[in-house]
């Protein structure tokens, strides 16, 4: 099976959303149908930093999709590239979409100069740490968060 990775397009809506959602629910996270809408009108916003990759099957379905940022990193005067999201249809695991769209994010960051991509995990994401182990260096960084 070839994939195919490509940005995500206002056609792919339905299978985004169905795709988002199951991410969702991976992680356990509430997520309603405007905060989908909010992040997908994000992905067409020439004003917003978020933008989206798919994997699509030869027969255009899409199995897979990523979101991704550029983001400042005053120490190393660079910019890098944050992986937001990335989830592969569970009946298409194994089949090298989540390293296509992880490379996909890769060649793009390339492209745009930027120093590094970075993304974190679930400490108990052990399959995906898997294959993030082979194509990524795991970081000794603790990571906090301040709800607000």
């Amino acid at each position: 099976m070839a994939i195919n990775i490509r940005p995500v397009e206002e056609r792919d809506r339905g299978e985004w959303e169905k795709l988002y959602q199951g991410y969702a629910e991976f992680y356990g996270t509430e997520q309603s149908a405007e905060m989908r809408a909010r992040v997908w009108s994000w992905l067409f916003d020439p004003d917003h930093e978020v933008e989206g990759l798919v994997a699509e099957e030869d027969d255009g379905r899409l199995i897979g999709l990523t979101h991704f940022r550029p983001f400042a990193r005053p120490l190393a005067a660079a910019t890098g590239g944050f992986l937001d999201d990335l989830f592969v249809d569970p009946a298409a695991r194994g089949s090298g979409a989540a390293a296509a769209l992880i490379d996909g994010v890769r060649e793009e960051g390339a492209r745009r100069g930027w120093s590094l991509i970075r993304w974190i995990t679930a400490e108990d994401n052990y399959r995906a740490r898997g294959l993030y182990d082979r194509v990524a260096d795991r970081t000794h960084w603790v990571t906090y968060d301040i709800s607000l």
